[in-house]
């Protein structure tokens, strides 16, 4: 069977989660404390491969705990909607009668006491059949006996049976349905005539019984109770039910590992949590490379810890035990390191198994550092993706095959480059095992199958919801609380997507990008400009942030990009603070808007049409008694004007209101088509675009 979707009600934080969509892999993202866990948890509960026991101190939600404790049916905590495969289907089809169409899909449930609930949503509640299907049945059998000639004593007995299967015609209304209720009504009609005593021979009789059996047939159809009332179908789709398997502790492998302690530790049961980790890595690390520990030790016992002098013989035949085991370590290695690396795209790692005495280590190398370092030595990321991919590959294709995988916050002592290669693992292990993980980190969500993430937040009430709109606010439109993570790794991919073949012209902020996109536009939209390549305006979180963005921008390709900085105070300090350091060299690529605007001083703002920036500044703040209009100086920046006249009539401008007034005047520049702006300034606005192009194809 294959998970659909899969619902969270009553337990711990979540009340109602809302259905869930599933795929082959889905992620569920949210921030700490939003209740991610508190999802997968339950779906584990549902038919856990190991432990997995409800309890009730932690299980049941705590502000219901005690309704919950003392009610006699506890509630359903974990629904699941499961589909078929054709051999379970056919299976259901043979045990209830029903056709396989209704067997498309299963809901399992379990409750807080353990108790399972299965239903089959494509079963009828109520089972029908038309009433004219009935009526023609009826109506054949009326004809054909109507049709026939009774014998003499008969003849009154044909009447009575054409009367009552009138009768039961008139149970029957056009066009409506007929349940199991209607059919024993008319059973009951058609039962009516006395026909012990009917000749052997009669012709009548015979045609009128196959119709009360036909008649029957159907009601006893119509009749059969609900496969979920079934115990013989709710056992074969519990037999049949996914295990699941949950992950949160994966135990990172040691270094140097004693051989008698793994021995002894695979035997156990009473292991903690962390030591059963280990034990369990430990395990599929020496069924991955087919060794055994137990041989590994025999084969390297050390002759002289006996006490007596060993003979030739012994020496002869422990040298070839050793030279065995160092044969078997050898290949061990090899294929460690050959399969690993198909999975691990951080580096070249190669793997090295020694014994010695009752000791095995694992050592690491690589083509950056040839030299061998202790697995323990080398970076936490590679020591937890070694174990998960160990513990995963082998025991999804053995003791877990099949089952359906939950991981909980896996990878995060990952780099960000191995945690995408995480996410490439995961869709090689949902070959076989469908698979659900929790994450806060956005290299960990594939923006390109956005299609598998689930949102998990709070609600105001304060308990966990999920949702498939990435969009949503959480409960608090002032962060973007669970979707923050889905935000950056979008913006991750279309940052890479839209550098590519791109001109990127650093400025110091977003109000920056929407002016110059929109000039972009008017220019090429009037013909004023022709790029060869598309210009694009990353921010720089302000100038003193400008220095930083070049650097990671001109590593694409060793030329640094082109910048522009207003020629205020700030703008000026670090424009020739750049070209004085990391420009030094390139100074004619830091550019300034006061190259372009005859104003002193002069911002982004001020290569806009003064007229178009004071109506937008006029309907921005429309309680003002005194316009803005009236207050402008044309000559001066623009900017501190605005400040100064909204200080003195007591207008507060809130933090951003910058970026605000930039969409408002480009929603009009581009609402305008160019009709707002006079030559000259065209003019002026294609000087500077030419000066980027002409900078940039220079490289």
């Amino acid at each position: 069977m294959r998970l659909k979707k899969f619902r969270v009600t009553s337990f711990r934080s979540v009340e109602d989660s809302g259905w869930i969509d599933v795929n082959d892999v889905t992620a569920l993202i949210g921030t700490n404390e939003s209740g991610k866990t508190n999802l997968l948890l339950p779906l584990w509960k549902l038919n856990p491969a190991k432990e997995g026991e409800i309890h009730p101190t932690s299980d049941f939600p705590r502000r219901h705990f005690t309704a919950i404790r003392n009610a006699t049916r506890k509630p359903v905590f974990i629904t699941a909607i499961f589909e078929i495969h054709d051999a379970l289907r056919n299976q259901l089809r043979q045990l209830t009668g029903l056709p396989e169409e209704c067997f498309t899909k299963v809901s399992v449930a379990r409750r807080l006491d353990g108790n399972y609930e299965v239903d089959f949503p494509h079963v009828p509640e109520t089972r029908t059949i038309s009433s004219s299907s009935i009526s023609a049945q009826i109506e054949a059998a009326r004809r054909e006996i109507a049709a026939m000639e009774p014998m003499k004593t008969e003849q009154g007995l044909k009447e009575e049976m054409l009367d009552i299967i009138n009768g039961a015609k008139g149970f029957l209304t056009e066009g409506e349905e007929c349940g199991p209720e209607l059919l024993s009504e008319i059973c009951d009609v058609l039962s009516r005539p006395r026909l012990d005593g009917a000749p052997k021979s009669s012709s009548i009789v015979p045609r009128f019984l196959r119709l009360i059996e036909e008649i029957g047939a159907l009601h006893e159809e119509l009749s059969k109770s609900h496969p979920r009332d079934d115990e013989n179908a709710k056992e074969l789709i519990l037999e049949h039910l996914p295990r699941f398997v949950y992950y949160s502790t994966y135990g990172n492998l040691d270094s140097e590992i004693y051989l008698p302690h793994v021995i002894e530790n695979l035997q156990r049961d009473d292991l903690g949590q962390k030591e059963l980790a280990k034990a369990r890595t430990l395990k599929v690390l020496f069924e991955f490379v087919n060794l055994s520990p137990q041989e590994i030790l025999e084969l390297g016992r050390d002759l002289l810890a006996s006490g007596k002098q060993p003979t030739e013989e012994q020496i002869e035949v422990a040298a070839e035990k050793k030279k065995e085991r160092s044969i078997l370590l050898q290949s061990a290695s090899t294929r460690l390191t050959e399969e690993f690396r198909r999975w691990w795209k951080q580096g070249d790692y190669r793997f090295r198994f020694e014994a010695d005495g009752d000791h095995f280590r694992i050592w690491v190398s690589d083509d950056r550092r040839p030299e061998e370092v202790e697995l323990e030595g080398r970076s936490a990321g590679l020591q937890w993706f070694l174990s998960f991919y160990l513990v995963f590959l082998v025991e999804s294709q053995d003791v877990h095959s099949g089952c359906i995988l939950l991981l909980d916050e896996p990878g995060h002592s990952l780099h960000p480059l191995a945690q995408r290669d995480l996410s490439e693992f995961f869709d090689g292990l949902a070959k076989h095992n469908q698979l659900l993980y929790t994450t806060h980190s956005p290299f960990l969500v594939d923006a390109d199958r956005l299609d598998r993430a689930r949102k998990v937040f709070v609600a105001p009430d304060g308990t966990s919801k999920a949702t498939a709109d990435l969009g949503a606010d959480d409960g608090d439109v002032t962060r973007r609380g669970a979707g923050y993570a889905v935000h950056a790794a979008l913006g991750l991919s279309v940052a890479e997507g839209l550098l590519i073949g791109c001109e990127p012209v650093i400025v110091e902020g977003p109000s920056d990008q929407h002016y110059l996109t929109a000039i972009k536009t008017l220019l090429i939209a009037n013909g004023f400009l022709k790029p060869g390549r598309e210009f694009v305006f990353p921010p720089a979180g302000g100038a003193k942030g400008v220095k930083a963005v070049a650097t990671i921008l001109g590593g694409r390709d060793d030329i640094l990009p082109v910048v522009l900085l207003d020629s205020d105070k700030q703008g000026n300090d670090f424009a020739e603070a750049l070209r004085t350091t990391l420009y030094k060299g390139d100074s004619e690529r830091v550019l300034q808007i006061g190259d372009f605007v005859e104003v002193e001083g002069a911002e982004i703002e001020d290569l806009i049409p003064i007229e178009t920036m004071v109506r937008t500044v006029d309907r921005m703040f429309r309680q003002s008694e005194i316009p803005f209009a009236e207050r402008v100086q044309e000559d001066k920046p623009i900017i501190p004007q605005i400040e100064s006249w909204a200080l003195a009539n007591s207008l507060g401008l809130d933090k951003g209101w910058k970026v605000q007034l930039a969409k408002s005047v480009k929603r009009t520049l581009l609402a305008g088509r160019g009709s707002l702006v006079s030559s000259e300034v065209f003019e002026k606005w294609a000087s500077m675009f030419n000066t980027f192009q002409e900078l940039t194809s220079a490289k």
